[in-house]
């Protein structure tokens, strides 16, 4: 009988990874299992469990390997993890060291995708009333994409044709792989921080989903949301959708597009300002014809082919005021003397003296102002006579033969000439 050989626990452990390392399955193994106990440490590397009904199994993922991952991976989540499984001699316990860990029924970049999207609408990114407003007529438009694409010889070529005024600047990054996306967040931040453009377009031409991941980054996304100046997102093609669209403050569905939405077209510019012009002429001579006819009007006026008339009209309703107010003067004074009258019966000796008094310096006044009236006078068969200017003539030094006059009388006025 072999003699039992005697090991110590290390040496067990040992043993039990050697043989396990050497197994070509447990060497490159996948497994299904719902995610448990996920912790993520300083170190960078992250531990968790991965469980079945019946089972469980422990896992750790190194830190250069946690560095691929693109999604945030929860308790509870369905997921494939590939690795190895191998033996921790100092414990004693075995487990999985994954270096792939991928969500089960979706890929890893649209749940990365996802869980992305619904962080920063959490945060109001998103929001519409956080967009600014792209400038009708940037004079400056910065260029934040690659140099070596098409896209940015496309842009260029087009913002040239519609809007010549603007000056185009390039900022180059890259615009894809592991550094694109800190290049591109920190191209945004230096352009608006230095001011200088109006306007910034970022994008790429199209590619793969791996390829545009570099704008579904949370960096690029909040440079984006934190920059003063407007910014255009332009990347890939029409179906390709991005966190940066999301944020941006317009979405063009490709770097072509943005160029277009960035400038107005110079022709159609031009067309609008001649239709205006156009248009302006056409009221101007409108209004011209409309003056011109007004014009036409007064120079055919009375006033105007015979100025004298106005002044006769005025003469005429000055004469007719006057005989109104001598009128309403003798009236005034008639019920004043009643209304003396009146009181002064009402009244004792005194008070009557008074009145008596009184109306005596009425009648007085009333006498006075009816001589004074010019309609007395020319109640007794006198007129008043005047030039055409309507000044009155005081003696026949005044006229000469051939001038014309105006005699105003009691019940009127009649022109009549010098002879």
């Amino acid at each position: 009988m072999r003699e039992t050989s005697i090991l110590t626990p290390s040496q067990v452990g040992q043993y039990l990874k050697n043989m396990m390392d050497r197994d070509r399955l447990l060497s490159n193994l996948m497994v299904r299992g719902e995610l448990s106990n996920y912790k993520m440490y300083p170190s960078g590397h992250h531990y968790f469990t991965l469980k079945d009904g019946d089972g469980a199994l422990r896992c750790v993922m190194f830190r250069g390997d946690a560095q691929s991952l693109r999604f945030r991976p929860q308790n509870g989540m369905q997921v494939i993890a590939a690795g190895r499984i191998s033996v921790f001699p100092r414990d004693g316990q075995y487990q999985l060291y994954c270096v792939r860990l991928t969500p089960e029924g979706v890929g890893d970049l649209a749940l990365a995708f996802q869980q992305l999207k619904e962080k920063l609408a959490r945060e109001e990114l998103f929001d519409l009333d956080h967009k600014k407003e792209i400038p009708k007529f940037p004079k400056r438009i910065a260029l934040i994409t690659s140099t070596a694409g098409d896209a940015v010889h496309d842009m260029i070529e087009i913002l040239g044709m519609r809007w010549p005024l603007a000056e185009i600047k390039v900022v180059p990054t890259r615009v894809q792989g592991a550094e694109a996306p800190e290049e591109i967040a920190a191209a945004i931040r230096w352009a608006d921080a230095n001011h200088v453009a109006d306007l910034l377009i970022t994008g790429r031409g199209g590619g793969t989903a791996e390829d545009l991941w570099a704008f579904n980054e949370e960096v690029v996304a909040r440079a984006i949301y934190n920059a003063q100046t407007p910014i255009i997102s332009a990347v890939g093609h029409e179906p390709d959708v991005t966190i940066a669209d999301f944020v941006a403050d317009l979405r063009a569905a490709t770097p072509s597009h943005a160029a277009e939405s960035a400038v107005p077209d110079r022709k159609e510019i031009s067309m609008t300002l001649m239709g205006e012009g156009k248009r302006l002429t056409s009221a101007m001579n409108s209004r011209l014809v409309q003056q011109r006819r007004r014009l036409d009007r007064l120079v055919a006026s009375r006033p105007m082919t015979d100025p004298s008339f106005y002044f006769r009209e005025k003469r005429l309703l000055l004469d007719y005021q006057s005989s109104r107010l001598v009128h309403g003067l003798r009236s005034c004074a008639s019920s004043q003397r009643v209304r003396l009258t009146t009181l002064s019966s009402a009244l004792p000796g005194a008070a009557q003296h008074v009145l008596a008094k009184r109306r005596k310096q009425l009648e007085t006044l009333a006498a006075a102002l009816d001589a004074l009236s010019p309609l007395k006078v020319l109640s007794r068969g006198y007129a008043i006579a005047r030039q055409g200017d309507g000044t009155v003539v005081a003696s026949v030094r005044d006229v000469h033969a051939g001038d014309k006059l105006s005699l105003t009388l009691t019940d009127g006025s009649v022109d009549c000439q010098v002879l």
